[in-house]
């Protein structure tokens, strides 16, 4: 990938889309709203995107196309061009950690999703109860078919092929073809939510209801402090920021391109999905069938797999035979391309890093990064119902994310300085981006991240100690497979970190260091 460049800016922009627009935009966004109070949780969310999600997508795309001159296209290295002090580069490996991490339950999801998308147009959900379609799944994750491996292996393969063909050839083609089918997917849904009647097809309210209740404020809890920690942690989720795909994705453009618009129009983008689609697929479904406070204990109970995988292919049952079958080949037509895009933009940094520092051609890079997922994925799928799923999500998903924003936060705007920062997010820009974004980049953006790592403090010592008072942490037959998924994960972090030190070394000796 190293010789190659995107092929129009279109197919950049929704890949870039693509890579934010996944699975948490359908699954963790009403969850979190939910669980926060509706239109209470959609004001700090926006705070928190423009205060810190839209300052990182410029400090990521500012840094991958600046690492990107030098020919490097993962964050180890990029990072290594703005500052020569050698600790930064091994912060530089949770970019690479992150991805494999990620991808590696990741695409286990993404699977689910092309599963049940089949089994919709094979009308298997036809006349089940939500009972029975709760069990169905259950019995899935339980690896109670041969379901659930064999539509993971197809994902990885399909994963790896895509990957195989490149940027234009490959990731491009899939974004410009995944995305306006993810869109019509979620239109079609959102209407048929929002026109629900009540009295009409099994529903108790009007599908506004749902709709009017998540863009009512209850001001009297708008200062709560876990709403703002949860509104913040969802940005994170929802842009993919603290990742390393951005600044990959960024090393392939020309040094002149603009990153001020592009990363806006992505940004936004995502957003649109997010609040507007993902919003008025879910909640106004669940709300015109079950009413708002039972929508609340659904998701108490099954989070938001409890909602995609449990109760809405029931629900569709509602529409009428033909229908049903539309409606849930849509909804999981759309998540598993809101997952694809993600997953291949996973696989960009670790194949960038072994064609930079160890010559290997796409293929072989590809393949390498399939084997690697296949193999670290597989504790996550096997012992899902103990816990390693899970592991891989927090420790990965979730603390990783927000200490890598940190540390290229304080990088960009301390080390590398806001005046070449500034210079870089400028630099060829197509808008105007407003001065105040250079004071929210250095302080308030830092402040917001270091409140929202504080915060998380408690959570983590609580994880690490077990002292979680429901769920799979407080059952003691399944601690020594929950820690053995975490020495996994420091034993995948210690390896890429050594294979940077490999790589430091190759470039110090043949004098390729920049």
């Amino acid at each position: 990938m190293s010789n190659e460049s995107w092929g129009s800016r279109v197919g950049l922009v929704l890949a870039m889309a693509g890579n934010a627009v996944g699975l948490g935009n359908f699954l963790r966004f009403p969850v979190q709203a939910i669980d926060n109070g509706g239109g209470t949780f959609i004001i700090p969310y926006l705070v928190c995107f423009l205060l810190m999600g839209l300052p990182l997508l410029f400090i990521e795309w500012s840094m991958g196309r600046f690492g990107g001159r030098y020919g490097h296209h993962s964050t180890p290295f990029i990072l290594d061009t703005m500052d020569k002090r050698r600790f930064w580069k091994y912060l530089g490996v949770f970019g690479l950690f992150t991805n494999i991490a990620v991808a590696a339950y990741y695409c286990y999801i993404e699977s689910w999703a092309l599963s049940y998308a089949v089994k919709s147009l094979m009308g298997v959900f036809g006349g089940m109860s939500q009972a029975e379609v709760s069990a169905h799944f259950d019995e899935y994750v339980g690896l109670g078919t041969n379901w659930p491996i064999t539509f993971w292996i197809l994902c990885l393969a399909l994963n790896t092929w895509v990957l195989s063909r490149g940027l234009s050839g490959g990731i491009e083609m899939v974004a410009k073809f995944a995305m306006p089918l993810l869109i019509m997917f979620g239109i079609l849904l959102a209407v048929q939510g929002l026109t629900l009647t009540a009295g009409e097809k099994g529903a108790i309210n009007d599908g506004w209801v749902g709709l009017n209740w998540l863009w009512e404020p209850d001001f009297s809890t708008i200062w709560s402090p876990k709403v703002w920690l949860a509104a913040a942690g969802q940005i994170f989720f929802t842009l993919s920021v603290g990742m390393g795909t951005i600044q990959c994705y960024a090393s392939y453009m020309k040094s002149k391109d603009d990153i001020a618009l592009n990363a806006m129009s992505a940004g936004w983008m995502n957003e649109f999905v997010e609040v507007v689609l993902g919003a008025a697929v879910v909640i106004p479904i669940c709300v015109g069938y079950f009413g708002i406070e039972d929508m609340k204990q659904i998701v108490a109970d099954g989070g938001g797999f409890g909602l995609a995988f449990k109760t809405l292919p029931y629900l569709f049952n509602n529409w009428g035979d033909v229908l049903a079958i539309v409606a849930g080949f849509s909804w999981f037509g759309l998540l598993f391309f809101a997952g694809i895009t993600s997953s291949l933009a996973m696989g960009t940094p670790f194949m960038g890093f072994l064609e930079d520092e160890f010559g290997f051609n796409k293929m072989k890079a590809a393949l390498s990064f399939g084997l690697f997922i296949l193999l670290l994925g597989a504790p996550a799928v096997i012992f899902f119902n103990e816990g390693v799923f899970d592991e891989f999500d927090y420790w990965a998903g979730t603390v990783s994310l927000v200490v890598f924003a940190v540390a290229e936060v304080v990088l960009f705007s301390w080390v590398f300085g806001m005046k070449r920062g500034w210079k870089e997010i400028t630099d060829g820009a197509d808008i105007t981006v407003p001065t105040i974004f250079k004071f929210i980049i250095k302080w308030v953006t830092p402040l917001i991240l270091i409140a929202v790592f504080i915060g998380s403090l408690d959570s983590i010592w609580d994880t690490i100690m077990f002292n979680k008072e429901t769920g799979y942490l407080s059952k003691p037959e399944n601690h020594n497979i929950i820690i053995m998924g975490r020495l996994i994960l420091l034993a995948v972090y210690l390896g890429l970190s050594f294979l940077v030190y490999v790589a430091y070394t190759r470039r110090r000796k043949t004098g390729r260091i920049t």
